[in-house]
């Protein structure tokens, strides 16, 4: 069998009417495009849901999947104990899955499953589902912080996990929009907050799921949403097929933006394998701007590829010039994937014989060694955007008036322990925020009596 549908739905709790208490009659219009959803699940008679929750137990590096013979959970969290839902877990389902992640080193699978309960983001779409489909298996998949065209390549090997154990399924992307669409909001509002539900409510109803690939994400950062990747997943488990896409609803009363979208897969069409088309337009962007790298940044590219292809370290190449040989200094090498950071590992002071010798050091490390992420692989390198920075000498401060995040960078010391941070970071725009940052890095109280330093960079990219 195969994927037979795919559904996009919100999951505010106060839809359940024990938990909305007559505020679910505010977004009627969604309740009852749930309930039409629920209804074409029905009538199709998959056997298996394949749900997707961005309120799942996650990991910033690797999709977890639930295991078990079971799962279940209840809505106590929001003052309706009673409204308990069970699901019965498709085990076969989400081994081949795991075993389709691991071949093909995507990092998912069912190892750390701290908490089993059934989120929110799971139990909203069940209560609408499960009263009309009662045998419907349930594979739940937590999003991760991973770039959303991993997410993508997700929903492609559900596909073949279907494909491969027969199943017939839905696949049911479980997220809100914006949460910034109104200043009288929960989470106020950001100008970006209306164009990104614009955006993606057309995109929806057009099946048009390049359109979501492509999406900037300081956009859609700065939109507040928790959606997107789930979207992301189900629009990779339709890769390379025609799809019957339509808009059920779509309501934002509350400041928060409720889109339901239903999609029904067609005949297959080359023409929308949009991650291959998003991978090779990226391929070539970054092929064109290599030809113009300087000698850092090609150097810090050399130590990475040939230790993740040859596993091997290299030593410094010769006719390096002599700002690369003969001078010494801190440096950090920070790598990006799809505009997302991948690794950064840095020396406040040097700690080789030479610059050259720095960068080498750190780019190896950034790439395998970042505790925060699993190592580059091979097929990662020809995506990496790499930038390298060499610290200047750092200076004492007496305070935030001394700093320019711009400008500075700074490093804060309390007993032994330190935490640094780079100038000129995406988000950080006040003294304070950067000092925050570097205390909460370090693990330093912002209560105690830390040092301040201040240094600048000259930053290769």
């Amino acid at each position: 069998m195969s994927i037979l549908a795919a559904f996009v739905v919100p999951h505010p709790p106060l839809l359940v009417p024990e938990v909305g208490r007559g505020e679910e009659k505010e977004i009627h219009a969604t309740t009852a495009a749930y309930e039409e959803v629920a209804r074409q699940i029905a009538v199709l008679h998959p056997e298996t849901v394949v749900l997707l929750s961005p309120h799942a137990p996650a990991y910033g590096d690797y999709f977890q999947f639930t295991n078990g013979s079971a799962a279940s959970g209840s809505f106590e969290a929001f003052g309706a104990p009673k409204v308990k839902l069970e699901a019965a877990l498709d085990e076969e389902l989400i081994q081949k899955l795991s075993e389709l992640c691991q071949a093909q080193d995507l990092p998912g699978g069912t190892l750390g499953g701290r908490q089993k309960a059934l989120d929110h983001g799971t139990l909203v779409p069940l209560y609408f589902i499960q009263p009309k489909n009662p045998h419907l298996r349930l594979v739940r998949i937590a999003l991760s912080g991973l770039p959303l065209e991993e997410h993508y390549r997700l929903g492609m090997l559900i596909a073949k996990a279907t494909k491969a154990t027969g199943r017939s399924v839905v696949v049911v992307a479980s997220g809100d929009l914006s949460h910034k669409l109104t200043a009288q909001g929960p989470y106020g509002f950001a100008e970006e907050g209306p164009i990104f539900d614009r955006q993606v409510t057309q995109a929806l109803a057009q099946g048009d799921f390049y359109a979501l690939l492509k999406l900037d994400r300081n956009f859609t950062a700065a939109a507040a949403e928790c959606g997107l990747r789930s979207i992301l997943i189900l629009a990779g488990a339709l890769d390379r097929q025609n799809v019957e896409a339509k808009l059920l609803s779509y309501e934002g009363p509350f400041g928060v933006g409720y889109a339901v979208a239903s999609f029904y897969p067609g005949e297959a069409n080359p023409q929308r394998a949009f991650l291959q088309q998003k991978l090779s337009e990226e391929t070539q962007r970054l092929d064109s701007l290599r030809m113009a790298e300087d000698p850092f940044i090609a150097l810090a590219r050399y130590a990475l590829e040939t230790k993740v292809r040859k596993g091997e370290t290299p030593a410094l190449p010769p006719l390096l010039p002599p700002s690369l040989t003969q001078v010494r200094a801190g440096v950090f090498v920070s790598l990006k994937l799809f505009g997302e950071l991948r690794g950064c590992i840095g020396t406040i002071s040097p700690v080789t014989a030479s610059l050259g010798e720095e960068i080498l050091r750190n780019a190896v490390l950034s790439g395998t060694e970042d505790p925060r992420f699993s190592p580059v692989t091979p097929r990662e390198l020809p995506l990496l955007v790499y930038s390298v920075d060499v610290l200047g000498p750092p200076e004492p401060i007496s305070g935030l008036a001394e700093l320019d995040p711009l400008r500075y960078g700074v490093i804060v010391r309390h007993r032994g322990r330190s935490g640094l941070l780079l100038p000129d970071l995406p988000g950080v725009t006040t003294a304070k925020e950067q000092v925050a940052i570097a205390l909460r890095k370090a693990g330093i109280d912002p209560q105690s009596s830390y040092g301040l330093e201040r240094f600048e960079v000259v930053r290769h990219t």
